[in-house]
């Protein structure tokens, strides 16, 4: 497959999953708030990854997630040369649905699904460890012989208990487009780097992880370096 046609499958896979996700948003702002806001969006973003898995997955992978990208990077299934055009092409994916919903509602419309969090170091900590378990789970189930054929069913599954216990606490973003995309649109910015580098680093924590436990390869130093050879050539 083309390049370009795998860069516009992230684009319009990242687009689903943020549309999708902060319509869930919206429609539960009509309705009463507390346990209902919070499974309706959980499901939301889970559903929308599906959708966006089974649109547009087989093109591109389905990552529609920055963190995604450089663990599948790290893990020698993504080439250097497309990491930067999937994280662009994540992003404005991101932009182009908080953008639909500007355009449906208004900019404080936008902001209302900016993430958000109450306090900043507990946010990071979720995000960093949330995403880290989101990537195990995906590293695997996408290589396994024995769960492979449920990945398309059990990583919006693994979204979805995410987003029940993160929302209170950090937003449940795991993922910087998901994020970038409504602050950039609803120009509210506050705690925006947590949102970029957590999940990041909790992306090359669950490749860490995957790699020792799953893998039983604890000679992470070359594959490292490996990957910033692969950077640089």
């Amino acid at each position: 497959m083309g390049n370009m046609q795998k860069l516009l499958a992230e684009l319009f896979g990242t687009f689903t999953l943020v549309f999708v996700g902060s319509l869930s948003i919206v429609a539960a702002g009509t309705m009463s708030a507390g346990p209902v806001l919070l499974v309706s969006v959980a499901l939301g973003f889970g559903l929308a990854l599906l959708i966006g898995l089974y649109a547009f997955g087989e093109v591109s992978g389905g990552h529609y997630n920055p963190a995604v990208s450089l663990a599948m990077f790290l893990d020698k299934r993504l080439p250097a040369g497309d990491l930067i055009g999937y994280w662009i092409a994540q992003v404005a994916g991101a932009l182009l649905a908080s953008l639909v919903v500007l355009i449906a509602w208004d900019s404080d419309t936008v902001a209302g699904t900016v993430t958000g969090n109450d306090d900043t170091w507990p946010a990071f900590v979720v995000e960093v460890v949330l995403t880290a378990l989101f990537l195990a789970v995906i590293l695997q189930v996408t290589r396994s012989t024995t769960y492979g054929r449920s990945a398309l069913t059990t990583i919006p599954l693994a979204l979805v208990g995410i987003h029940v216990a993160a929302i209170p606490i950090s937003g449940a973003s795991v993922n910087p487009a998901r994020s970038l995309g409504p602050a950039i649109i609803g120009t509210e910015f506050d705690d925006i780097w947590l949102y970029i580098v957590a999940p990041l680093l909790g992306g090359v924590l669950g490749w860490v992880v995957h790699k020792v436990v799953v893998m039983g390869d604890t000679n992470l130093r070359d594959d490292l370096e490996s990957a910033r050879a692969s950077m640089k050539s």
